[in-house]
């Protein structure tokens, strides 16, 4: 079967969402218990059933996460199944910790490592950002609880079962934080990334909402957790809903959030115990421990995080202050201070001779110039490889300028720089491909040797190398003058 191109219109999409909602909704709220069960079952197999389409239609090319994520959906339709009074009967707001919280929590978890596991490569586009995002959902799910929810559950609630439920409160929140991050830095994913996200928020609100109405209501509960369900369904679904986990190339859009946000969100779970601190009559909270167990392997990856960027940094640095951006080879100051070391050998006697190679290419201006920048360009990077495979590996190849490299011969070499120069010159003499054509240049190679016991610096020996290679030019002129 086909699926829809991401060019195609989203509003079918949309429709759809729009008209099963009315429909789930409408029916919910005006039929009884029996009915209202089969309601609630059939809107939970809805993710099951569009994402097990559009994989069949190869519509989610990426399909370990989406069947992680199908997984958990259909473990979680299992559980409605087995338990159907897990809303009506207001155990989700009783948080009770029993065998049904145990298995839709475990639902709920293997849903959310299957939107982790899609989301990993918009981690590796942007990981600050997403860990940034995900401190701040962290962090915000600890006041939502301590202010509104914990006050609200009922004494009889089990240990386990409100942990469960912040357990669940708080990685909804960390996914909907890194959800908020991509559809920022990621705008062709912001059509399945705004279903998702209101997934999570509906979510959350549903538990809110059943430790409110755990004496009253439960249809505002079930309402809510419907159209999450709907909401998850319908991000994949849309056209553009590959661009989930398959982040457009090229470097991740937007900004960091600024560190005062960051300060304040890791400054709440402090601020919850200096305000229970104060309150000595109520009981301690479960959100410190279980949030700071989240929170602390977080904030510790993001150092790491900043550590590594510091360290690729500071290598890129020591790079770039060594190399030519262009060639890779060695840069003028470089080559510059390791003449001046084996200057220094050879003046203290532990070196036998100093010997640099200056090259000049010929014909590379008119290659320049008729081809453009960017064909010269080609042609000095492959100049570059040729000069390096012609030297031993402990000898140093250096670009100084333009179309000039300066050779350092590290120690006595047999034959002398003469051989080094015959091999550059023969090597160079092969055609150069560039854009779909070839061309050629030369080269005028000055040599200089400075020896044990001479008095010579670097820039007498550099203009030596300058002043041979300009002769071997002369000479050329003058051969093909006569020719």
């Amino acid at each position: 079967m086909g699926w829809p191109r991401a060019t195609a219109p989203a509003w079918p999409v949309y429709a759809g969402v729009l008209g099963l909602s009315a429909a789930a909704l409408t029916s919910y709220a005006l039929t009884g218990p029996g009915v209202r069960t089969v309601v609630f079952a059939l809107v939970t197999t809805v993710p099951v059933i569009v994402y097990l389409l559009a994989l069949a239609a190869r519509h989610l090319t990426d399909r370990l996460p989406w069947l992680i994520a199908t997984t958990g959906m259909a473990l979680l339709s299992l559980a409605t199944l087995r338990w159907p009074d897990w809303i009506s009967g207001h155990h989700l707001g009783r948080a009770e910790g029993g065998a049904a919280d145990l298995s839709i929590a475990s639902a709920h978890l293997l849903f959310l490592i299957g939107t982790a596991v899609g989301l990993r490569r918009h981690g590796r586009k942007d990981p600050g950002g997403l860990i940034d995002a995900a401190l701040i959902g962290l962090c915000a799910a600890g006041p939502l609880w301590e202010w509104l929810i914990r006050p609200n559950v009922v004494p009889d609630a089990t240990l386990l079962g409100k942990t469960l439920l912040l357990s669940d409160l708080l990685l909804l929140s960390a996914v909907v934080g890194c959800l908020i991050r991509i559809g920022v830095t990621a705008p062709k994913a912001r059509g399945p990334v705004a279903f998702l996200m209101a997934a999570g928020i509906l979510t959350m609100a549903a538990e809110l909402v059943a430790v409110l109405t755990v004496h009253g209501s439960h249809v505002w509960t079930a309402q809510l957790m419907m159209l999450a369900y709907l909401c998850v369904a319908a991000g994949p679904a849309l056209p553009t809903g590959p661009h989930i986990t398959q982040p457009a190339p090229g470097p991740a859009t937007g900004g960091h959030p600024p560190l005062g946000w960051l300060g304040a969100a890791l400054c709440a779970n402090p601020m919850i115990a200096a305000v229970q601190a104060t309150q000595g009559d109520r009981p301690a909270s479960v959100v410190l421990p279980v949030a700071t167990m989240l929170v602390v392997p977080v904030v510790v990856l993001r150092l790491r995080l900043l550590s590594a960027q510091r360290a690729r940094a500071a290598r890129t640095l020591a790079y770039q202050a060594h190399h030519d951006g262009l060639t890779g080879l060695f840069n003028r100051r470089h080559i510059v201070e390791r003449i001046d070391e084996e200057m220094g050998l050879l003046a203290d006697g532990r070196l036998g001779e100093v010997t640099l190679l200056l090259c000049d290419l010929d014909g590379f201006k008119p290659v320049n110039d008729r081809m453009g920048h960017q064909a010269g360009d080609i042609v000095l990077q492959e100049v570059a490889r040729r000069l390096t495979a012609a030297v031993r590996e402990q000898d140093l190849v250096g670009r100084i300028g333009g179309d000039e490299f300066l050779i350092l011969l590290r120690g006595e070499y047999p034959g002398g720089g003469t051989t080094v120069a015959d091999r550059i010159t023969e090597s160079l003499r092969a055609p150069i491909e560039v854009a779909g054509t070839t061309v050629r240049v030369g080269v005028s190679i000055g040599t200089a040797v400075a020896r044990a016991g001479a008095v010579v610096d670097r820039e007498a020996l550099i203009g030596r190398a300058d002043a041979a290679m300009y002769e071997v030019k002369a000479q050329r002129r003058l051969t093909a003058t006569a020719a």
